[in-house]
């Protein structure tokens, strides 16, 4: 994206060198260096430990006495996709508008990139940029001029340059002088993006951005916030479609019921709460697990031609090794097995259920 990363980056120290008397000082610089691609496989994207977002004791009750959020504690880190999860009504939305200063929060501070959205809003607002879930532009205005004028509601410079990346990048500068109201649903959505971009923000949410989107212009989209994360932008995502999530995220937060109930690595997630199965395609049907290996966490499927063995990955013995032999003790035979591991579906499913 355009104006969003330095053509070169300066790093290191400045010094004088000697000079003669009648010389003037020369200014030596340690290093240059181009900015690292953070997509390619040399240089694997690794996200910057400092927080752009910082909330803390984070509350909301509106007067009709609900409490959307909870004490709230959440740190963003520079640099990182970070997928915000939860049920209808957990609180993502208020969250999210509360970040963005659309809603006042009953108590805690909230800081965007240094700046406190209250005290500093005019400096923490523009360095956000709020792709809503709701469809919300002028009809009848072009595509080029509400995006250029998004640009100058955050006080930038008319850039064009700028404006025709934006539209570029979205795949809409052949439509840049079509009235909104002409567009298709998934292009209206490009819009939105482009709106939030226009003003060159380090952070960006969106709010159920593939909602009503059709599959090819999801890949396309999501291409987008991948260039958009190396580029240095935070991207923080609400989704339905936790398949997106998994593949996107660099961490996942769970909000329920007003409360963020976990935040983790993707990773480490799927590491420490998925759990594996081993399914065995038998030879000959079960009408039931047989006594002798009722030791063993066993389920039968498939009317009895399956027999689904569940693990614990981080066990120090998965007990495959034995529950084979068991099994050959006892006369079963088995023509097939196949391994799999939680989703993050499955994960975020049981984290609420277990704390309704």
């Amino acid at each position: 994206m355009a104006g969003l990363v330095p053509a070169i980056v300066v790093s290191g120290t400045f010094s004088t060198l000697p000079t003669q008397a009648d010389s003037k000082p020369r200014i030596r610089i340690a290093a240059l260096r181009e900015p690292a691609i953070a997509s390619s496989p040399e240089l694997p994207y690794m996200p910057p430990m400092s927080p752009i977002i910082s909330v803390s004791g984070l509350s909301k009750t509106y007067a009709s006495g609900f409490q959307a959020l909870k004490s709230v504690d959440l740190d963003i880190r520079q640099g990182e996709i970070f997928a915000l999860l939860g049920p209808n009504g957990a609180g993502k939305t208020t969250l999210i508008s509360i970040i963005c200063g659309l809603v006042n929060p009953s108590t805690g501070t909230v800081r965007a990139d240094g700046h406190d959205i209250v005290t500093d809003y005019r400096a923490a607002r523009a360095t956000i940029g709020l792709v809503p879930q709701e469809l919300t532009t002028d009809a009848f205005e072009t595509v080029r001029a509400t995006v250029a004028f998004s640009r100058g509601l955050f006080g930038k410079r008319k850039d064009p340059a700028i404006v025709e990346q934006v539209l570029k990048d979205l795949s809409l500068w052949d439509k840049r002088d079509s009235q909104i109201r002409m567009l298709s649903g998934g292009m209206k959505r490009r819009v939105m993006i482009a709106k939030a971009l226009a003003h060159e923000p380090r952070i960006l949410f969106l709010d159920e951005p593939t909602a009503g989107v059709d599959v090819e212009l999801r890949q396309d989209m999501w291409q987008l916030v991948r260039r958009l994360r190396d580029s240095g932008v935070t991207i923080i995502l609400t989704t339905h479609y936790i398949e997106e999530a998994e593949e996107m995220a660099d961490r996942v937060g769970v909000i329920s019921k007003g409360e963020i109930i976990l935040v983790e690595d993707k990773t480490e997630l799927m590491r420490k709460l998925g759990r594996k199965q081993l399914t065995l395609t038998l030879q000959e049907p079960l009408q039931a697990v047989p006594p002798p290996l009722s030791d063993y966490d066993l389920a039968l499927a498939a009317d009895g031609d399956e027999l689904v063995y569940t693990y614990d990955t981080k066990a120090e013995r998965t007990g495959i090794t034995a529950l084979l032999h068991a099994l050959g003790e006892a006369g079963i035979r088995f023509k097939d097995l196949r391994t799999s591991q939680s989703s993050l579906e499955d994960i975020f499913v049981s984290l609420v259920r277990d704390r309704r």
